[in-house]
């Protein structure tokens, strides 16, 4: 275990909340340290049946439905998973009472000893981290690529925990880990080697009270750091440059541009074509802007950002290279799904937020067919309305923000479709040579979807079926 301060876990009653698959993985992570476990949610029981079938009921208490909270009422530590707000009266309670509530990402670390390389920001942490993964393996070293995106920190932590247990060597090298707000609001003592902060746009207005909340939730990668440490900012985002003046580790940037500024220890830049880095104390061009195959002007931030973590870790930059020219980019993030007719069809389903379309339609030189729409999360569509105005041909609508949409988006020229297939097939009818039809929905999937990527398998299904 890392520090005196944890709460010791052999024994004592620890209540997970939420069982979501890094709620599942920490009640693994818990048995194996020994702990009395029971499993939490206000979801009925019948709606958990799969995500519980790795769990020995014997084993685990599991409550849910309406009294869920009364699984509180006894614990002697609570770990929330990242879809429970921390603020939530029950919480508050449990916290009076002097019992400590942490988060799967706070307690997973609580076991790790190799460096952790974390990554966060409102849009490209999961290219970023893929990135890194992919260097790190082309590298010959062992990787963990996890946390917000896919595989939970806890199920590293497990066989970080059972490797000790055995006297077996270290599982990896490093742990390259995503990470949201969400998960961030609820650390104590998490402290990543490598912090990096891509962006910060307005995003989860529906989870948080203002965009200072937010920042604050983000900002807190960096708040355990010791001058030992590495924190990368995005020197270009007007929000999270000047983060870098609060932080005690080593200082970081990435830029457009070709100065940094005189108060970064050490960067990552474009000049002309190449992207120069100079975090290893000498300046050194890691690939060139052309060679980046993924779509999208911003992907060549999400680039740099990895090309700088590599380049502290002492990757080589024919690796860094290789990596950044063939990797296609993230399935559901700007991803080419078929040319038809001259056409392209491109499915950006993670686009979840305003900011993430307006990259996806930015970062596009063709016109466009738009298709948007289904849960609004509270973003502001207006901030869409002029790059739609210059690139789009005309933007098809579909669920619960369509008529919120029409109405922000009133004198572009639109059409509603009551599904994603009617929606696709509708684009493909009108598009000519040289189009592209873009799925980028500016919202989240929950109305009509499992999730974002059920939303992009479902279009490229529906793209797949259009007759040759």
């Amino acid at each position: 275990m890392g520090s005196a301060e944890h709460t010791p876990l052999e024994g004592a009653h620890v209540t997970v909340l939420g069982v979501a698959r890094s709620g599942i993985a920490a009640c693994h992570l818990l048995q194996e340290a020994g702990a009395r476990v029971t499993l939490a949610d206000r979801k009925e029981p019948e709606e958990l049946m799969s995500a519980l079938s790795s769990i020995d009921r014997n084993q685990v208490k599991v409550v849910a439905g309406s009294r869920y909270e009364t699984s509180l009422e006894k614990a002697d530590l609570v770990v929330i998973s990242p879809g429970v707000p921390h603020r939530i009266d029950a919480l508050e309670q449990v916290r009076r009472r002097g019992v400590k509530v942490i988060g799967e990402l706070e307690l997973a670390a609580q076991f790790l000893t190799a460096p952790i390389l974390g990554v966060t920001g409102t849009n490209g942490k999961s290219t970023t981290v893929t990135l890194m993964g992919k260097m790190l393996a082309e590298q010959g070293k062992t990787a963990f690529v996890g946390g917000n995106l896919g595989t939970a920190l806890s199920e590293a932590a497990l066989k970080t925990r059972q490797a000790h247990a055995r006297g077996l060597p270290e599982p990896f090298d490093y742990h390259v880990v995503e990470i949201s707000s969400f998960q961030l609001e609820a650390i104590e003592q998490f402290h990543p080697w490598l912090a990096a902060i891509l962006n910060i746009t307005v995003d989860h207005q529906d989870r948080y009270a203002s965009l200072d909340e937010y920042l604050a939730a983000k900002a807190s990668i960096f708040q355990n750091q010791t001058e030992r440490d590495f924190a990368l900012v995005n020197l270009d985002d007007a929000r999270v440059a000047p983060l870098r003046g609060r932080v005690r580790a080593k200082r970081l940037g990435f830029t457009h541009t070709q100065r940094l500024p005189s108060d970064v220890d050490g960067g990552t830049f474009l000049e002309g074509d190449s992207i120069i880095t100079t975090v290893t104390g000498k300046r050194e061009e890691v690939f060139r802007r052309g060679e980046i195959r993924m779509l999208g002007a911003h992907n060549v931030e999400n680039a740099m950002a990895a090309a700088t973590y590599a380049a502290l870790w002492g990757c080589p930059p024919d690796i860094i290279r290789r990596v950044i020219s063939t990797f296609p980019g993230l399935e559901h993030a700007l991803e080419l799904v078929r040319e038809r007719r001259g056409v392209r069809f491109v499915n950006d389903s993670k686009g979840t937020n305003v900011d993430a379309t307006l990259k996806a339609l930015q970062g596009l030189d063709r016109p466009i067919w738009l298709i948007a729409g289904g849960r609004d999360k509270g973003g502001d569509f207006s901030r869409l309305t002029e790059t739609i105005q210059r690139r789009v041909k005309r933007v098809i609508l579909i669920g619960e923000a369509a008529a919120l949409m029409k109405e922000t988006w009133s004198g572009i020229p639109s059409s509603d479709a009551s599904s994603l297939r009617e929606a696709v097939e509708l684009a493909a009818h009108e598009a000519v040579s040289g189009d592209v039809v873009l799925l980028s929905p500016a919202c989240a999937s929950f109305d009509m979807f499992v999730d974002y990527q059920d939303r992009g398998r479902q279009f490229k299904a529906a793209v797949q079926a259009l007759p040759a």
